[in-house]
């Protein structure tokens, strides 16, 4: 019997939460279902997972340790952790069965071969920096834009394009995009490189780092580079990498507006409030309607056969009349995503793409760090 390690039960319960969120729920063979837990001869404690597209590794310091290697379930070892008492965990290996014990609650897990499980990918070249609130913030408002349709799998990620030490995120489904500029410090001066990473993957990832308070390393090899292919982000003795889609993506540029003959700024709050209970009679696909003109908006819902909804708010807002329609669900994503008090809506015509923006004071002519396209729905008649 042998004690691999004795850790604080808050520290292990917060590594290992995050080690299991990239575990497969339906694992193609059962060991992938497995978190490896390795003891170092320098006293490190390294946990593991990996399904062959991602992988996600926490090394964390301890006072005592043996060094070995087993590997458990690890969507069990993270519901137990989160569960026991706060004292000091100890982790005993005997024979092929883990015990975990923590105050009085003692936990008999079974070990998996761990001679079965694959060897993680070794990190890609770092490339550059950024803060983790700044990337976190910035993933968010692009990944809601991305398609969650599987047999369409450009629309499913997150387009990063470097270039010196401008990030450029873009994500679309074809009914909306989402653009964030920022700024990193890269590596090198000069460093470009375009990747196509997983939305879903990428959204856990920002979040899940957002919170170490330190900085996110971007690890990336760029054309030509070793590590093709692959993507990897690293925090506070936190690392994960992905594996990056086909890099084809629409000419999102050319889509977006330049000019406009209307523009409208609302408070986000009370938008969203009163989006949300217009909505109430829409169906999943059937538009809100929004009438603009001179100092108010009318939103509507509903129509002659069904229930309605009409509501109207103040609006500061700048040109002919309008008329226009959106899915109501993608409106409340933009609006959730403009991170400011006040919202900006720029139209041209009420069948061409609207442009939303927070209200933030921009010189005329600059253009905002964040723009969400979305595309208006046709009224009949």
């Amino acid at each position: 019997m042998t004690v691999m390690f004795r850790i604080e039960r808050d520290v292990l319960a917060e590594a290992v939460a995050w080690t299991a969120r990239s575990l497969p729920a339906r694992p193609s063979v059962p060991v992938l279902a497995g978190m490896r837990l390795e003891v170092t001869e320098q006293q490190q404690l390294k946990l593991s997972g990996f399904d062959y597209e991602v992988s996600a590794e926490v090394t964390l310091e301890l006072h005592t340790g043996e060094p070995g290697v087993v590997l458990v379930s690890g969507k069990l070892l993270a519901e137990i952790t989160r569960a026991l008492p706060a004292q000091p965990v100890d982790f005993v290996v005997e024979g092929a069965k883990a015990v975990v014990t923590c105050g009085s609650a003692r936990f008999t897990l079974l070990t998996m071969p761990v001679e079965d499980y694959p060897t993680l990918p070794a990190m890609p070249p770092a490339a550059g920096r950024v803060g983790s609130d700044v990337f976190a913030s910035a993933v968010g408002q692009v990944a809601v834009a991305a398609g969650r349709d599987d047999t369409l799998p450009m629309l499913t990620g997150v387009r990063m394009e470097i270039e010196g030490d401008t990030v450029t995120l873009a994500a679309t489904d074809r009914y909306r995009l989402a653009v964030r500029e920022l700024k990193w410090q890269p590596g090198q001066p000069d460093f470009a490189a375009i990747a196509m990473i997983p939305g879903k993957t990428l959204a856990d990832t920002a979040k899940a780092l957002g919170t170490t308070g330190a900085e996110v390393e971007i690890a990336l090899s760029s054309a030509g580079g070793t590590g093709e292919g692959m993507i990897g982000f690293s925090s506070a003795g936190r690392r994960t990498t992905t594996r990056l889609l086909d890099p084809e993506f629409p000419k999102y540029r050319s889509l977006l507006p330049t000019e406009f003959s209307a523009r409208a700024d609302l408070s986000t709050g009370s938008f969203v409030e009163a989006v949300k209970r217009v909505a109430l009679v829409a169906e999943r696909n059937t538009p809100v309607r929004l009438a603009f003109k001179s100092g108010e908006v009318v939103l509507e819902a509903g129509s002659g056969d069904e229930a309605q909804a009409v509501e109207a708010l103040p609006v500061d807002y700048e040109g002919e009349e309008m008329n226009i329609a959106f899915n109501h669900q993608f409106l409340l994503e933009g609006l959730g995503a403009i991170d400011s008090d006040v919202a900006r809506l720029q139209m041209t015509t009420s069948t061409k793409p609207a442009i939303l923006t927070g209200g933030k004071p921009v010189e005329d002519g600059a253009v905002t760090d964040y723009r969400y396209l979305i595309m208006p729905i046709r009224l009949s008649g």
